[in-house]
Formats: C-alpha cells, structure tokens, sequence
C-alpha cells in the first residue's frame, strides 16, 4: 500500500487553566527529521513527544508545533504583600522627607519593582500529560488518515505510467524488424563504397554483421525492463514503507531505457524511448513523497 509523506493534523485539548493545541505537519525527506516547537513549560516533554512522532509517522519532515491559551480564572502570578508594602513605605518616607507630593501612582510604581509578584515554578501534572499525549496521538492519527488518501493518489498515477512505460516498451518490437534490415543495409553499403563488390568476402561480411547487430541486439534490455516494470508494481503492494525500494527500481528502470536508447538506432524506436524517459522522470517525482 503506497502512502505518502505529506500529511498535516490537529487536535486540542481543554484543560482547567488553559487550552492547548497541537499541529503536526509533515513533507518528503530521506530520513526522519523531527523539529518541535514548545513552549518552555513542555520542554521536559520533548523527547518522548519526538519518540511518539518517530515510532507514529516512520520517516519525512515533521514539524510539531505545541501552544496554549490560558483560561480567564488562570492565575499568572501572586502578589508578593511584604515586598510591596516594605516598597511602598520606603517611597513614601523618601516622597515625605524631600517635601515631594504622594503621587496616586506610586502603588503603580511600586508594582514594577523586582520581586513584587511571585511566580510559581509551573510543573507538568501527570493528568495534563495524559490529556496532552492523547491530542498528540489524535493529531498523528489525522496525519495518517492525510498520508493514506494522498497515497490513494500516488498509487493510481505510478500505475498509470508504469503501464504506459510496458506499453511503449511492447511498441519496439514492430520496429524490430525493420530496424535489423536496415542496419544490414548501411552496413552493407558502407563497405561498397570503400572496396569493389567482388573483393567483399561474404562469409565474413556475415560474420561481421553478426557481430555488429549483437552489439546493437536489445532483446536483454526489453526483458529486464519489462521485468523491472512487474517488480515496481510488486512493490507498490508491500504493507511497508516501500518508497526507498521503489526508488532503486525507478533508477534500474532509467538504465534500460537508457541503454535501449543508446543501441536502438532507429528513429521510431527512438520516440519511444524519450516517451518512457518523460514517463519515468514523473515517476521518480512521485516516488519521492512516497513513505
């Protein structure tokens, strides 16, 4: 089954101080490379939130962006009454003593000294991380769901042109024929141009063109390119990932075509060939985004 590497998910979850969201967006790449975007308070999280990704998606370029929104009742901070009221006390002795009129804005300026709210060291609760790996496994879930439609895809265009490829690949054979006699023919009028006809020893003119249309003979080529062909479409069934593997055959395709190409000498055979060459540069394109 083909799936793809692009995928994208989101999911949330609603907590008592805050609501949390994440999303998971994943593109192509040779390797697993995992970029996650926390804030500080999850960071502790962070590599188990990457192994989670890593065992869920297999390989591509995941990007995994985690933030919150906190509640109305969610405290941000507690005021330190002491500091403030040692503060405010020290201002107003110094307001006194210089003959400084009491601002009503001294309580303000008060607020912004150090230390006058206290801030809790936020610690992540065994409840929250439940909640939080639950929408991270939700959100997975949906990039799977994403990865298997845009396969669906894949899967019907790469059959399409591996079939158009066994097609062509099966046009070669009426140019057969005709492609032998004239190979003959030019070599057979070369050879009259530079010596009379009498002096052409003909058991060996035979033995030559034996030689020479055994150079250009094809017949390897079309069985192991149709071969590659039945074996790309094999692979596209594996329940695995299968996009490394179908990349290699894509490549051995390419090399029988090409050297198809280099031998064929005839012009038909030829418009076949840069066909295949066009059908195949789309394949190795979708091959590239494929799991």
């Amino acid at each position: 089954m083909i799936r793809s590497m692009t995928g994208y998910g989101k999911a949330e979850c609603l907590l008592p101080d805050k609501k949390l969201t994440i999303e998971i967006r994943s593109l192509n790449s040779k390797q697993m490379d995992t970029n996650t975007r926390l804030p500080s308070l999850y960071k502790e999280k962070e590599l188990e939130i990457r192994q989670l990704i890593t065992s869920g998606l297999e390989r591509g370029k995941v990007e995994c962006s985690l933030y919150y929104e906190l509640s109305e009742n969610a405290a941000s901070g507690i005021i330190n009454e002491e500091v403030v009221k040692s503060y405010y006390q020290q201002l107003y002795k110094i307001a006194g003593e210089l003959g400084l009129p009491t601002s009503p804005e001294l309580l303000s300026t008060v607020m912004r000294m150090p230390d006058t709210i206290r801030t809790e060291k936020a610690e992540i609760k065994d409840e929250e991380w439940l909640l939080l790996k639950d929408a991270l496994l939700r959100a997975l879930d949906q990039v799977q769901e994403f990865r298997n439609q845009e396969g669906l895809s894949l899967d019907k265009d790469m059959r399409q042109r591996v079939k158009a490829i066994a097609e062509k690949l099966g046009q070669v054979a009426k140019y057969e024929a005709a492609r032998m006699e004239q190979i003959r023919e030019r070599i057979g009028n070369n050879l009259g141009e530079f010596l009379k006809k009498d002096a052409v020893d003909e058991n060996r003119f035979e033995q030559e063109l034996i030689y020479y249309i055994e150079k250009l003979d094809i017949s390897e080529e079309k069985v192991r390119l149709a071969n590659h062909c039945n074996y790309f479409l094999e692979t596209m069934e594996d329940a695995g990932p299968a996009g490394k593997k179908l990349g290699f055959i894509s490549q051995e395709m390419g090399r029988e075509i090409n050297t198809l190409g280099s031998k064929a000498n005839h012009t038909e055979i030829q418009k076949l060939v840069v066909e295949m060459k066009d059908e195949l540069e789309r394949i190795k394109e979708q091959v590239l985004n494929v799991l």
